[in-house]
């Protein structure tokens, strides 16, 4: 078989709501190159797909009847031929494409599993139409923990017999992810949309025992029910909680951390006995006035009334009700007074919203300063769709619609800037932008509007439902069914957090908090077990009478992990002397014997700090990769993908079995790919 070229190699990994595909490796490997939705549509013939939803449209021709020109020879100046549309009832039917519905889609994989193999096959078969590969073209396609042998081999036959293709290699996604953080031992926890694979790979092999396949509850489609359940009841749809959920001001806190409004609650609350018996009026009292207003001296102006140019504002408030009715009669200037009154009050409120304006306007560049996690609301920007008869003229939305449970009503303006994304999660203050209609067809009925909806501490809660506490127990099971149980603090310090539904900010964060907080362990304490003492030590009592002391030649060295110490000591200690029955003693003797053979030819395995971890890390992906710093690690599963397939069709070349070539299958069909793949 000739050896394949770097520009011939397709390379596919499905997903339950995003396929990535690529063909050819470049030199230095990139993120894919292509990226379809994971969904089709039922065409009009029974069985058959469309990758796009295609709508029928039937219309009414018109005709354009001219009327008769003038026979009697006379000529209107300026005049034009009058034109009449008259519909002729004949009907035409037209198809057209509408890339941004969802209606009628059907997606053929859920929470990790293969459910519709006709709608993936036409899946696959628009993808390699698309990318459009040679015929001699080996193909490596990343497949799902929860996918069974019997998909292998379905994926396998299809590949074969549609594409034809020279070599086919079949990998595990979480085997990808490990061949591209360049680790033989790691545990992998990918969360997906509807679920989460916890993985546990030990020197480039999967340890099938307690691995957590497609848990449900897990994924980011989730946190999107976690929010909409929230945010229901403030006229919030699916389709905004899940802009939410993408945008920078979600994020998810560790546990125990105090939400915005907990914490100043908490420094703010006052016990309203001690501030009574303090004087504390400033909130409770004012404007009610209080015994000690009430008696005060009153205080009469050049007019003879209360309230002169001299009095303060908050007094003049306070004083305002009590006057000297008797000298504002008897001076006859009533109505001057009053007149007077208004002007003095008019001037104290504008002089108050000037106050108040500019404690807001100095408040404001503190709150932009606080990070996300301190602010209590914050706005995000949200798109949806509207039909074109609640647009007006001008692009905005029927003032009649309101401002419905705080979400906001469009406005026009110029074009929002991008929305800060830096540490402190507060995005910049944008703009609403008016209707989009740009390249809008005709016939359309819907537009594109978009407006900045406000949130509380709701944003904070996306994880809230026991999520992370899920995956946390995955992680735990998974590394405690490793049989090497020396090597499990490997596994604990080669965490890898992969899957789009990891993208939402903080979440990762959150979760190694969780698994710190359920199970990891002080050093200190991690020394505390029986295991590390001699296996000859007996449990001391009061008396002294179980006091080690020099054993027979049967005893002389510790005895196995396996023999019970207390066990050994009750038999030695009830025949004293090697007064045992008849091939007893010799029965012992040989078990010790053994055991201590096997002590010393094995090495010896420390079991204090397996199953109770005293680190957690993380690991990070190498960064010889440019062109993956920007995309993030989210999707490293396709660029271990390119790692593989360059090692197996390129490198190796078959030699290690690493991929299915056509002489084989034809020789062992489709069930010999589980002796390929990797």
């Amino acid at each position: 078989m000739p050896p394949f070229k770097d520009e011939h190699i397709l390379v596919i990994a499905p997903g339950s709501q995003t396929t990535l595909a690529q063909l050819g490796l470049p030199e230095s490997f990139t993120p894919a190159q292509l990226r379809v939705s994971t969904r089709m549509f039922p065409a009009e013939k029974k069985g058959e797909w469309e990758p796009i939803k295609i709508r029928e449209r039937k219309i009414t021709k018109h005709k354009k009847d001219v009327a008769p020109e003038s026979t009697d020879g006379d000529t209107t100046m300026g005049g034009t031929d009058t034109q009449t549309d008259t519909a002729t009832g004949e009907e035409g039917t037209y198809f057209e494409e509408d890339p941004t519905t969802e209606e009628g889609a059907v997606y053929p994989i859920r929470e990790g599993r293969v459910v519709d193999w006709s709608c993936l096959f036409a899946l696959m078969t628009h993808i390699y139409n698309t990318l459009s590969p040679p015929f001699h073209t080996p193909i490596l396609i990343i497949t799902q923990p929860a996918w069974t042998a019997q998909d292998h081999e379905i994926l396998t036959q299809f590949f074969f017999e549609k594409f034809k293709t020279p070599a086919f290699c079949l990998m595990d996604s979480a085997l990808a992810v490990c061949y591209a953080h360049g680790a033989s031992t790691a545990t992998i926890i990918d969360i997906g949309f509807e679920k989460c694979d916890v993985t546990a790979v030990n020197d480039f092999l999967i340890n099938d025992a307690g691995r957590g396949t497609a848990l449900t509850g897990c994924g980011g489609e989730s946190m999107t029910q976690r929010l909409l359940e929230l945010l229901s009841s403030k006229g919030f749809t699916r389709d905004m909680c899940e802009q939410l959920k993408k945008s920078g001001i979600c994020e998810v806190l560790p546990s125990g951390t105090a939400m915005p409004g907990e914490a100043e609650t908490e420094e703010s609350s006052v016990n309203p006995a001690a501030a009574a018996s303090a004087g504390a009026n400033a909130a409770g009292l004012k404007g009610r006035g209080s015994v000690g207003d009430s008696t005060a001296a009153p205080r009469v102006g050049a007019s003879g009334a209360e309230g002169g140019d001299d009095a303060q504002d908050g007094e003049g408030e306070d004083n305002e009700g009590v006057l000297d009715v008797a000298t504002i009669v008897a001076s006859g200037k009533t109505s001057e007074f009053l007149a007077r009154k208004e002007k003095e009050k008019a001037e104290k409120a504008e002089k108050a919203a000037a106050k108040k304006a500019a404690q807001e306007a100095a408040n404001a560049p503190k709150q932009a300063k606080l990070p996300n996690a301190k602010r209590m609301t914050a706005t995000f920007q949200c798109t949806e769709r509207r039909p074109l008869e609640e647009l007006n003229q001008n692009g905005k939305r029927p003032l009649q619609n309101g401002n419905q449970n705080g979400a906001g009503e469009a406005k026009r303006s110029k074009t929002p800037e991008p929305q800060d994304s830096t540490e402190s999660g507060a995005p910049k203050p944008v703009p609403t932008s008016h209707a989009q209609t740009n390249g809008q067809q005709d016939g359309e009925t819907t537009a594109l509007i978009r407006r900045e909806v406000e949130v509380g501490v709701e944003r904070f809660q996306a994880a809230t439902g026991g999520m992370l506490d899920q995956v946390a127990d995955a992680v735990h099971r998974c590394i405690l069914s490793v049989p090497e149980v020396g090597k499990r603090g490997d596994f604990w310090d080669n965490l890898v957090i992969v899957g789009n539904g990891s993208r939402v900010r903080g979440c990762k964060e959150a979760l190694v908090a969780k698994l710190n907080s359920k199970y990891l362990i002080s050093p200190s304490s991690a020394t505390i077990f029986t295991s590390e003492l001699p296996s000859n030590f007996t449990t001391p009592v009061a008396t002294g009478a179980n006091t080690p002391q020099p054993q027979s030649h049967l005893s002389n060295s510790h005895h196995g992990p396996g023999v019970n110490p207390l066990l050994a000591a009750a038999v030695t200690a009830s025949n004293p002397g090697g007064l045992a029955p008849p091939g007893q003693h010799q029965h012992l003797a040989a078990q010790l014997q053994m055991q201590q053979y096997q002590q010393q030819h094995q090495q010896h395995q420390h079991s204090g700090h397996g199953q109770t971890p005293t680190s957690i890390k993380v690991m990070k992906m190498p960064e010889y990769f440019p062109e993956w710093k920007d995309a993030g690690i989210e999707e490293a599963a396709f660029l271990g993908a390119q790692v593989a397939a360059k090692v197996v069709f390129v490198v190796d070349q078959g030699l290690s079995k690493g991929f299915m070539s056509r002489t084989e299958y034809n020789d062992l069909g489709p069930q010999g790919i589980h002796e390929f793949c990797m």
